[in-house]
């Protein structure tokens, strides 16, 4: 049986954000990565208790580019790019 996750979702830039709390370890490495610096750490916890990741700083400024997706190690985030 396939569990269906919720995700935050935020509509940023050009593209939506999706963020997964249940695998959001906090780790900090989509915030790091992102060319913009669009994300930033948020409000809400995370796997660990930890607070979990938001686009927050210029959110406008998002370029759906999927860096955050790709190297965040836990599959926390997906990125969806409009056409």
């Amino acid at each position: 049986m396939i569990k269906e996750m919720d995700a935050l979702v935020t509509e940023c830039g050009k593209g939506r954000f999706f963020l997964f709390l249940e695998y959001c370890k906090g780790c900090g490495l989509c915030i790091e990565k992102c060319p913009t610096k669009t994300l930033a750490f948020s409000k809400e916890l995370g796997l660990y208790g930890t607070p979990a990741v938001e686009p927050g700083h210029g959110e406008k400024d998002c370029t759906a580019c999927g860096i955050c997706e790709t190297v965040c190690p836990d599959c926390a985030i997906k990125i969806e790019k409009r056409a």
